[in-house]
């Protein structure tokens, strides 16, 4: 029983020692306005919230996207094909390959891989 009870008062008292320690050495004296504020991809979140969003970025962002996710795609073929070399895998592995080669040059042609003109 006294085993119990002091394994719950340390499992009590070592996250509040804990938050303690974090609170005092995160203390600050000076707040800074620019410091404080959150940083959002070169925005300045201190002025107006009605600026024009650039569709470049939005366009790279999502190309980002698409690309992550195509990778994550490509990681259970290499595993499959490791494992055994069958000609249907090594099929559809070249099919995803192709389309995906097909999709950067339709991108790269119209030019929405070129960031700064």
């Amino acid at each position: 029983m006294t085993v119990l009870l002091i394994s719950s008062i340390l499992a009590c008292m070592i996250p509040v020692i804990v938050m303690a320690l974090a609170w005092i050495l995160s203390y600050r004296t000076v707040m800074d306005r620019e410091k404080s504020s959150p940083f959002e991809c070169g925005f300045d979140p201190l002025g107006s919230a009605r600026l024009p969003f650039s569709l470049r970025f939005f366009l790279l962002a999502v190309i980002f996207l698409i690309f992550d996710v195509e990778i994550v795609l490509l990681f259970p073929i290499i595993s499959i094909l490791s494992m055994s070399m069958s000609m249907s895998a090594l099929i559809s592995a070249m099919v995803f390959l192709f389309i995906l080669i097909i999709g950067l040059l339709h991108e790269w042609r119209e030019g929405s891989l070129d960031w700064a003109k």
